[in-house]
């Protein structure tokens, strides 16, 4: 399946209106003030759930709305890193989990276990574009290709004012500076897509993959994507990559990235959408796993993109009608408008409705 652009525009479009169906519960509840809660029913009971840090700014915008809607309905998420979450998840101490990628095999196959009769499923909910954030005095609008992307972060590029830099940067003045690098230390799906991007979109000045773990040597290694952002406010000739909602926080600088098309593309979640006109569903059963095209030649698409997925059982959680109650939140029209305010782009609707129906399976 591939995703249009007029769904996308259609996800933003659509009103808070859009209702879903109710699980049917006999714990449902009116949420507060007598009204029913948008985008679905309200279940009594608490939730815990942790992972991807990416998604932390999505998570807490969707938590407070669906509370004050569900008074009885509790769900306390932490950011605690992807592979933390995929690890609390499959370990039980999770009810479900947050992951800046779908899990791969050796994780599918250990979550799954914890699904009697199901199956974990990679749902894909929040959009976030990952801007590549620098702090260098003076030196504003600053472009960049893949390739000198590859070989900042691989270490091949060690000052700011090198002429492969300049030659895409004309009438900047750049700083006789070492550049420090900066990249997560801990798992993380912000590394893991940011690496994908390098590996599919840098060709051979990129050699080492891509993994939660960071694998390329030097650079300096901090946790998380609010300590990234931190570090590269605070500290000059900084470079990292960090979720557009971290970005915008702090009022740090993003790079223009040269895309498939040969442009320089601005971050913003409207250009991010575009690079998802021919993302495909890898996934089957109701799992939604994606495939990005990184090297999209759309024009004006931002190139590099995460999509964080929610962990969840298809059937065989004890607390299943919990989890499906506030998935039909995040999921619906509602809840994806919501992320626009919060530094993240709405799934496009094709995708959106997809990601509705797979939670109303839920058993």
């Amino acid at each position: 399946m591939k995703l249009q652009r007029s769904g996308f525009v259609a996800g933003i479009a659509l009103t808070a209106s859009f209702a879903l169906t109710a699980c049917g519960s006999d714990n449902v509840e009116p949420a507060a003030g007598g009204t029913s809660a948008a985008a679905g029913s309200c279940v009594s009971g608490s939730l815990t759930a942790q992972g991807s840090s990416a998604q932390k700014n999505a998570m807490d915008e969707w938590i407070k709305a669906y509370q004050t809607k569900c008074a009885n309905s509790k769900v306390d998420y932490q950011g605690t890193a992807s592979g933390a979450g995929i690890a609390a998840f499959t370990d039980g101490t999770a009810d479900f989990a947050g992951s800046d990628s779908a899990l791969k095999e050796e994780e599918q196959t250990k979550a799954d276990a914890k699904c009697v009769g199901g199956k974990a499923l990679n749902l894909p909910m929040v959009i976030g574009p990952i801007g590549v954030v620098y702090n260098v005095q003076g030196v504003d609008g600053l472009q960049l290709s893949p390739s000198l992307l590859a070989k900042i972060f691989s270490g091949a590029i060690v000052k700011w004012n090198d002429p492969a830099i300049a030659a895409e940067n004309a009438g900047k003045t750049l700083p006789d500076a070492k550049i420090e690098s900066v990249h997560r230390a801990d798992e993380s799906g912000t590394s893991d897509n940011f690496t994908k991007y390098l590996s599919k979109a840098a060709g051979a000045d990129w050699t080492y993959g891509n993994a939660k773990a960071w694998k390329a040597p030097g650079g300096t290694a901090i946790a998380k994507s609010d300590g990234i952002a931190t570090k590269v406010k605070t500290t000059p000739n900084t470079i990292s990559y960090v979720e557009m909602s971290f970005a915008e926080n702090l009022g740090l600088q993003t790079a223009k990235i040269k895309n498939g098309a040969g442009e320089y593309a601005e971050l913003s979640g409207e250009s991010a959408g575009k690079t998802f006109e021919n993302a495909e569903i890898k996934g089957k059963d109701g799992d939604l796993a994606l495939s990005i095209d990184y090297a999209t030649t759309t024009p004006g698409a931002y190139p590099i993109v995460l999509v964080t997925y929610e962990i969840a059982c298809s059937k065989g959680s004890g607390k299943a009608k919990e989890v499906q109650a506030f998935l039909k939140y995040t999921s619906s029209a509602e809840g994806q408008k919501a992320l626009a305010k919060v530094g993240y782009a709405p799934l496009p609707e094709t995708l959106r409705a997809k990601v509705a129906e797979s939670v109303a399976a839920i058993a």
